[in-house]
């Protein structure tokens, strides 16, 4: 995987250019500290691979990749806020570090400074890009809004869940297929199934991080274990319990979701114990899989050589595999 290493550094020396500290100094630092914090930087990545992969030069591909990064920073400050949560990345986050103002304020500062960057194409393309990432934006915002009324909602269904899960995390990791394949200007089968790759990839990224909320190790997450359970999270590891779970099991636990109690700990352990006696973790492990082979089925209608969607493979399989 040495070319994710060049990507990452090539990413790593754009971002320093770009993302400084100036006045006022109260607006630019916080965006400064978030993106310092890395991640795993999956989203401009993958631009830069899917650049790389259909024949041009991934470099051309910096601007769209660090647009990406930088929304989704930027959607993580005012996710943090709304969840109330105090650690991203195994760190303060920037509400907490700062105060709720500034971090409402160097999130919208991010989402300008991530259109702006399309302004480093030619207008047929900038044009293109920017229709997506405008369209993939408001996807985003609607995921964000379900998830928000899922927590107060007790007849959510798997299927919205998807949905939601969808709009909030895989349409960006389809967006960010699609931009290198725009930037490389391949043909529109091939940015349409880069979308299909990224976005099936997504969904099984973000179930396999819900399943790590639960039974990830704190010490390598970065986040608070349980704080999907805390913030009453209709997970799909919640909806496939009550599927499987005899009655009196699912009464009680429609109710932990319906309270927020002053020991969350033993919600928390309740909850994790349930999760796997009803077989709902072994089924939300199962799913992972199901979405990561039909993300791999749509690599193999792609226009790129067999090593590199070997290389895609394996990326998405190490993104399966991960604890953190």
């Amino acid at each position: 995987m040495e070319g994710i290493e060049n990507y990452s550094k090539a990413l790593k020396a754009y971002l320093s250019e770009v993302v400084t500290v100036k006045e006022p100094v109260q607006l630019y630092e916080p965006i400064k500290y978030i993106v310092a914090l890395g991640g795993k930087r999956l989203r401009p990545i993958l631009t830069l691979m899917s650049c790389d992969f259909f024949g041009a030069d991934f470099k051309k591909a910096l601007p769209a990749a660090l647009a990406l990064e930088l929304f989704h920073n930027f959607s993580l400050i005012h996710d943090d806020i709304m969840d109330q949560a105090p650690l991203r990345r195994g760190q303060e986050t920037v509400h907490h570090k700062w105060d709720l103002n500034t971090g409402i304020l160097s999130g919208d500062a991010m989402l300008i400074l991530a259109y702006q960057l399309f302004e480093e194409y030619e207008p047929t393309k900038f044009s293109e890009l920017a229709k997506l990432f405008s369209k993939t934006a408001l996807k985003v915002c609607e995921g964000q809004q379900y998830d928000v009324d899922f927590e107060t909602r007790i007849d959510v269904t798997i299927p919205e869940y998807i949905k939601m899960i969808e709009y909030k995390t895989a349409v960006l990791l389809g967006a960010a297929m699609n931009m290198g394949a725009i930037v490389a200007d391949t043909s529109n089968t091939c940015k349409e199934n880069s979308y299909e790759f990224g976005r099936n990839l997504g969904i099984a990224f973000q179930l396999q991080d819900d399943y790590l909320d639960c039974f990830g190790n704190p010490e390598t997450f970065g986040k608070q274990i349980g704080g999907d359970i805390i913030a009453n999270k209709k997970t799909y590891l919640y909806l496939k319990t009550l599927q499987y779970c005899s009655p009196s099991e699912s009464e009680q636990l429609i109710k932990l979701f319906s309270e927020t109690p002053e020991n969350p700990s033993d919600k928390i352990k309740f909850v994790k114990e349930i999760y796997q006696s009803s077989g709902a973790a072994e089924a939300s492990i199962q799913e992972i899989l199901n979405y990561t082979e039909k993300a791999n089925a749509i690599l193999e209608q792609i226009n790129i050589t067999e090593d590199n969607k070997a290389v895609l493979r394996l990326f998405g399989e190490k993104l399966m595999k991960r604890n953190v």
